[in-house]
């Protein structure tokens, strides 16, 4: 009977304390190409100030698609940190071509949110019924175990987006809105979104 109590708090706790990003919505093009892609080229849109973080997700993205036999290559690497600002349409579809790549998967941070809010402070019961007998015994004893300080709080929210355009058709083939919430470090966040995209992506056939 313990064992069927066990499971499901440790089912819970490993969900919650492992996953803070999550596939919101999705959606693949019916025309697929057949063949499979030489090189990808990972592109990530975050503000200027963010460069940690566009380094960090393109990187982890890279590593991830090379992890399952693709090459794939950091735009912040291959073009430097203004990559095709300022560039023609035509400029940029040369540069691409002449550098072999037959793929783009685009990653944009459409918002980023903090929500502060109180968490009152909670008053906890628990009968300590050896020190019940004498007022001083108990005061003493349950005073300091009662009471939980309220305190504020942050919450911070990504919200993503991943394009995936098959530069052959110059069509957009698949598209995926993610959330991310609370994540320890960029490193994490960059680590769990790589990994949960490229296996959305083989899931859904766009890459093989």
């Amino acid at each position: 009977m313990l064992i069927k109590y066990i499971r499901p708090t440790l089912w819970i706790i490993l969900i919650t304390s492992c996953y803070t990003s999550v596939i919101t919505n999705s959606w693949k093009s019916q025309a697929l190409p057949a063949k499979p892609y030489s090189k990808i080229l990972v592109v990530a849109l975050v503000k200027k100030e963010d460069r940690f973080l566009r380094e960090s997700i393109e990187n982890h993205l890279v590593g991830d698609l090379s992890e399952r036999g693709f090459t794939a290559i950091s735009s912040l690497k291959e073009y430097g940190p203004t990559s095709f600002e300022g560039l023609t349409e035509s400029s940029v579809l040369n540069k691409i071509e002449k550098s072999g790549i037959d793929a783009v998967l685009t990653i944009v941070l459409l918002n980023k949110e903090k929500e502060k809010y109180y968490v009152p402070g909670r008053v906890y019961y628990t009968p300590y019924t050896i020190y019940h007998r004498r007022f001083w015994g108990y005061y003493s004893t349950v005073y300091d175990r009662i009471y939980e300080p309220g305190y504020y709080s942050v919450d911070t929210k990504y919200f993503w987006e991943s394009n995936f355009y098959n530069m052959d058709s110059k069509e957009l083939i698949y598209s995926v809105q993610t959330k991310s919430f609370n994540p320890s470090s960029t490193q994490s966040l960059s680590h769990e979104y790589g990994k949960m995209i490229c296996a959305d992506m083989v899931s859904n056939g766009i890459i093989k």
